[in-house]
């Protein structure tokens, strides 16, 4: 067999692995603005809905560009933002152990959009301090089939990347799923020796900034934050 040169094995590189990212990376792209346009839609219907029975509950929409845009439900903060890189799984995950992996490697190859829980006020009034959490990543490969690494019922149903493809419809159910998870996502008070001490400067732009830290699961580890539903 003849040895290829380093010339050779670079354009060979390029062909192969280059062209396919494009693929993955265009999948991406197309399943986030149909993530963004039902986003609007199902969000339009649920504003219209919520206003006959209290208009004190805001649902809105906020486009932030191009890779990215946020939705207020109620007092949350859902942002979703896709990564422009494209990414390999390492030799430790799971999806690895599927026929479908081992029959094409590049099936690997994904793109990510990822889904960030906050607390609205943290952003309206500006602390900074404040938390927020990764609740979901969603995941496309250049065959367009899709899982979601995430809390819940985020984790659970929707992970059959072997038969699974992205569509409107599973972005659609995707999306609720993740309103569902956030609205049942509570705020914990914080234990009392977390904030038993609070600085003079800290309590002084108390009113201004609001710097002392507030977060969903402030002071406990999310991780156990059970996967079940409460």
């Amino acid at each position: 067999m003849e040895k290829k040169t380093p010339r050779e094995l670079i354009l060979k590189a390029l062909v192969e692995k280059s062209s396919m990212k494009q693929d993955v990376y265009a999948n991406t792209l197309s399943s986030f603005n149909t993530l963004k346009a039902v986003a609007k839609e199902v969000l339009a219907e649920m504003s219209k809905d919520i206003a006959t029975k209290d208009k004190r509950v805001i649902i809105e929409y906020r486009e932030k560009g191009e890779f990215e845009f946020e939705i207020r439900i109620a007092g949350d903060l859902l942002i979703f933002s896709m990564h422009t890189n494209i990414f390999e799984f390492d030799r430790s995950h799971p999806i690895w152990k599927s026929s479908y992996i081992k029959e094409d490697h590049f099936r690997t190859f994904c793109g990510m959009i990822n889904i960030y829980n906050f607390l609205n006020d943290s952003f309206k009034y500006n602390r900074i301090n404040d938390l927020g959490y990764v609740i979901g990543r969603i995941f496309v490969n250049k065959e367009n089939h899709y899982f979601v690494e995430g809390k819940r019922q985020l984790g659970f149903l929707y992970n059959d990347f072997v038969h699974a493809v992205i569509d409107e419809h599973a972005i659609k159910a995707i999306l609720e799923s993740t309103i569902l998870y956030c609205l049942n996502f509570d705020l914990y008070t914080p234990p009392f020796d977390a904030i038993k001490e609070i600085s003079v400067m800290d309590m002084q732009s108390v009113s201004e900034s609001m710097q002392i830290k507030t977060g969903k699961r402030l002071g406990f580890r999310f991780q156990a934050d059970s996967d079940s539903i409460d």
